[in-house]
């Protein structure tokens, strides 16, 4: 076992912690309270290869192995929620199924334009007002061939980067039958009549990742631009989400280290009962939890990243790894709050933004409670 990053690793690392401290964190808080995205940073992080992960060089992105991108998306979670979000979403969600399963034509109009930080992104549609975690019964938005074309109607919840997307794929039920095998991913251009992105959602967190409920009446687009088989779009759907997952999972690892390094600067210069509380036990105790579960919850993180790049089995892995990593990283924020005590809450100390970013880590892509079953499953087959 070999627990050290390569040399090109390492070189990445520090080109995108160096990319985030200049041009990402220092704007975390500003983006999240005026709930407007960072475009500056994003458009620049283009050519560095942050908007195209997992695309390969000759689609116009950087085709980094998978704990590379995990890699870049920690420290993006370590500068600013927000922003690590909307290009999790992107890079995870919005061109994998393209990447992945998309045609040869598909992949030639649109990633190089998503890759390239000089247009919008990429975003997925999933979850409906009546289908969340019940995909493969719950979907109403329906799609239906006519003549040259695929007509669309339906509603979307939740869709992450919709208002600041260039298409967005969307999980059509494309055999009236049901079933497993009745489900499509299609591309749908954010500029396609019929398409209506409704005003961003009012979050807890996140304020700079927005999201949006969309709505299709009478949209319509090309045959060619389903994405992969047609019918298949659950199975490819459950395959995107398990590389989503790790990407989940890498930025709350950025957010559960944020964290506990303003706990550390905090505790060590925060005077009580005579002394800095870093030498006060209870301190201490949360500091060594916080340290402990970040490197355990990296490890799997990174584990799961190994096996996907390798083309192993890695789902399981992949849900473990979210799981713990968003437990971590919200627990974490947490207790950044209590060891600030009463300025944890105040906004002139960042622990209360890690804690309201960290929330939805544990909810999106899959709760906490659907990757307990999902790892409950495929334990109990083995």
């Amino acid at each position: 076992m070999n627990f050290e990053l390569t040399e090109e690793q390492r070189m990445w690392q520090k080109a995108v912690h160096d990319f985030v401290a200049k041009e990402v964190k220092p704007k975390a808080r500003e983006v999240d309270e005026t709930h407007h995205f960072n475009w500056e940073a994003v458009r620049k992080g283009g050519p560095l290869g942050l908007l195209g992960l997992s695309i390969p060089e000759e689609f116009g992105g950087a085709g980094v192995d998978a704990i590379s991108a995990a890699i870049a998306i920690e420290e993006l979670g370590w500068g600013c929620g927000s922003t690590a979000l909307a290009l999790a979403a992107h890079n995870g969600l919005g061109t994998a199924p393209i990447t992945e399963f998309g045609s040869q034509e598909l992949k030639q109009a649109w990633l190089p334009k998503v890759s390239s930080g000089k247009n919008k992104l990429g975003a997925l549609a999933l979850t409906e007002p009546g289908a969340g975690s019940d995909l493969q019964g719950g979907i109403r938005t329906k799609a239906e061939k006519d003549g040259e074309a695929w007509v669309i109607h339906g509603a979307k919840m939740w869709c992450t980067n919709a208002s600041i997307a260039e298409y967005i794929i969307t999980l059509c039920r494309t055999d009236s039958a049901g079933g497993s095998r009745s489900l499509s991913m299609i591309l749908v251009p954010t500029d396609t009549p019929g398409l209506t992105i409704h005003p961003a959602e009012k979050k807890m967190g996140l304020m700079g990742s927005p999201t949006h409920a969309v709505t299709y009446e009478n949209v319509r687009v090309p045959l060619g631009n389903l994405v992969g088989e047609i019918n298949r779009g659950l199975q490819q759907t459950l395959a995107t989400l398990a590389g989503g997952r790790i990407s989940i999972g890498a930025l709350s690892l950025g957010l559960a280290r944020s964290a506990l390094e303003a706990s550390l600067a905090y505790a060590k210069e925060r005077q009580a009962f005579g002394k800095p509380i870093a030498e006060h036990q209870a301190i201490q105790f949360m500091l060594a939890d916080m340290a402990t579960e970040l490197e355990s919850a990296r490890l799997m993180v990174y584990r799961a990243a190994w096996l996907k790049q390798n083309g192993k089995p890695y789902s399981k892995e992949a849900a473990m790894a979210k799981l713990l990593a968003t437990e971590v990283g919200e627990r974490s924020a947490r207790n950044a709050i209590q060891i600030h005590g009463g300025y944890g809450y105040s906004r002139d100390y960042p622990v209360e933004l890690t804690y309201r970013d960290a929330r939805l880590m544990t909810i999106g892509e899959g709760t906490s409670e659907i990757n307990r079953l999902v790892i409950a499953r495929q334990i109990l087959q083995d």
